[in-house]
């Protein structure tokens, strides 16, 4: 009878639970601890890797779900429990989800003893500690969790209405700069100039930190959509006006029309509503950016090309290949220099234009690894070539990234006694549009450059603002002038004559000066009628790789 009537508890326990269940968002559970019983509510086997909502074998059971690192102080705390040094179980550990992720819980409870002391039941709570807020206290909002809900549960097929998704640009400063109590001022007070011009049917959410997502589920578009941000930030510049210009912001906007992310998820269409935000900030921020399939796919391949061009780098810069494009010594007529093109090749996505996947390298920063292994590819192949051709140049393109964030210098340097050359063997050509002169690293490479005995070549001149100052503070060895510049000089006598000009400036301070972008015969006899020192185009040779580059120039 009596072993009946502690059944019948446990029973009892476990009935409570499967009705209290459906109405709270954590996990009740009951541990049975003389019989080694389980019993948790049945929507955590929808969240974690737990197979029955009742088993037996506890601790052996709870290591299957249970995170490994975990599991020590997890046995350590129900033991102070069955050795009666506490009674009430209170541990932050973490449980794997269905998906293999580790979630952060607090699992609470109390221990129920029977008439004669002895350990019955462990029964209490379990709650997600890293799970989204549904509401935020600060701004008085609806959090993340209850805009998934909306969104999950709305029963249209969403073909019209809109979501704006609102960021506060540059908001760390304002806390770095004010404090976090001024900064949650800030927070409040955009919620509310929100709140003042949003329709009824219109819902208001903040998420993570300074951003908000507006839902509109009705047939308003695009259009209405513009002109609600438009009056949001009207709203905050009258705030802004009211406080004094104590503090100044603006804010951002990525906007989606419902009807262009039919079929998408919650998760896929925040990942659109981020993408959005996140163009509408690059374009100058204080604007909006209306969602762009083509973009994000474009944005998604980029995302891509990285991720392949990351591995390409650690398995020895497999798809990447130099290439190398003549230039030639117009007053002997004869082979003088090569420049070291880049070329990057993957079975996945084919070749890759350079105009493409060396920004991203930029970005990233694989730049750094990868400029370097183009140095020492150059300077390999200069070393080549010097046998056929003594006096032989070989000139690389480097990055500003790998100018300011890396010490190249010291790399240059290495290669060039590695691979035996004579300093003023190798040219280092730098584009003007990506350097400041004033920057203080950039100004002692280019010392550096010139104490070694190393050439320096300015490219793409012509393209810039800042040409001549360029000229006087860096006292570069070669002048290149830009092929869109030559176009120009070849289509108009008055751009002609300015490159005519040009020519016999760069000549008068004692530099070289190289002319790209020369394609036909047409364009080498006019070209040629101004002097230069060195031309290079298609007219002579098309980047090539080495082997070729060899036969073409060199071995014949």
């Amino acid at each position: 009878m009596g072993e009946k009537r502690k059944e019948g508890t446990f029973n009892q326990i476990k009935e409570v639970i499967n009705i209290l269940s459906p109405s709270v968002d954590n996990y009740l559970y009951v541990m049975d601890i003389k019989n080694d019983i389980y019993f948790i509510s049945a929507n955590a086997m929808e969240r974690f890797s737990i197979q029955k909502q009742e088993f037996h074998n506890v601790m052996e059971t709870l290591m299957k779900f249970v995170y490994p690192s975990d599991i020590e102080i997890l046995q350590e705390d129900l033991n102070q429990l069955l050795r009666r040094e506490k009674n009430f179980h209170n541990l932050q550990y973490r449980w794997v989800s269905k998906e293999g992720n580790a979630v952060w819980i607090n699992c609470r409870g109390s221990v129920i003893s029977d008439e004669e002391g002895e350990l019955k039941f462990l029964v209490g709570c379990i709650n997600e500690i890293g799970e989204k807020q549904k509401a935020d206290n600060v701004s008085g909002l609806l959090g993340e969790f209850s805009l998934q809900e909306e969104i999950s549960n709305y029963k249209g097929e969403r073909k019209t209405g809109f979501m704006i998704r609102l960021g506060i640009d540059n908001f760390k400063e304002i806390n770095e700069n004010r404090g976090m109590d001024y900064g949650d001022m800030v927070l409040k007070r955009t919620a509310e100039c929100i709140e003042s011009v949003i329709l009824p049917s219109q819902m208001l959410y903040r998420i993570v930190a300074d951003e908000f997502v507006i839902l509109d589920f009705s047939k308003r578009g695009i259009k209405e959509a513009e002109k609600l941000f438009d009056e949001i930030r009207w709203k905050i510049n009258l705030f802004i006006e009211d406080n004094q210009y104590e503090v100044f912001f603006t804010v951002s906007a990525g906007i989606i029309d419902f009807a262009t992310v039919q079929g998408q998820d919650y998760s896929e269409l925040m990942k659109r509503a981020e993408f959005s935000l996140n163009k509408a900030k690059e374009n100058g921020k204080n604007t909006g950016y209306v969602y762009d399939e083509q973009d994000y796919n474009l944005s998604l391949r980029h995302r891509k090309l990285v991720q392949i061009m990351r591995q390409s780098v650690s398995h020895d810069f497999e798809g990447f290949e130099t290439y190398f494009q003549p230039i030639m010594n117009m007053k002997e007529g004869r082979l003088a220099n090569a420049e070291t093109l880049l070329r990057f090749c993957n079975e996945e996505m084919g070749m890759v234009s350079p105009a493409e996947f060396i920004p991203l390298l930029e970005e990233s920063g694989l730049i750094i690894p990868v400029g370097k292994w183009v140095l020492y590819q150059a300077m390999e192949a200069c070393k080549e070539i010097q046998k056929k051709i003594p006096d032989f140049k070989i000139s690389v393109n480097l990055s500003y990234i790998q100018v300011l964030k890396s010490d190249v210098l010291k790399e240059i340097l290495y290669g060039v006694r590695k691979y035996e050359l004579q300093p003023e063997s190798l040219i280092i050509e730098l584009t003007e549009s990506g350097f400041l002169e004033s920057d203080a690293n950039f100004i002692g490479f280019c010392d550096g450059l010139k104490e070694n005995g190393i050439l320096l070549a300015l490219d793409d001149f012509g393209t810039g603002y800042s040409n001549f100052h360029y000229l006087y503070n860096l006292s570069p060895n070669t002048i290149k002038i830009d092929r869109s510049f030559t176009l120009k000089a070849l289509k108009n006598n008055y751009e002609f004559n300015l490159l005519r000009y040009m020519v016999d400036m760069v000549h008068s301070i004692n530099l070289k000066l190289c002319i790209e972008g020369i394609e036909t015969e047409q364009e080498l006899s006019k070209i040629c009628e101004i002097e230069p020192d060195y031309i290079q185009g298609y007219y002579f040779g098309k980047p090539s790789p080495l082997n070729r580059f060899l036969d073409d120039f060199v071995n014949v």
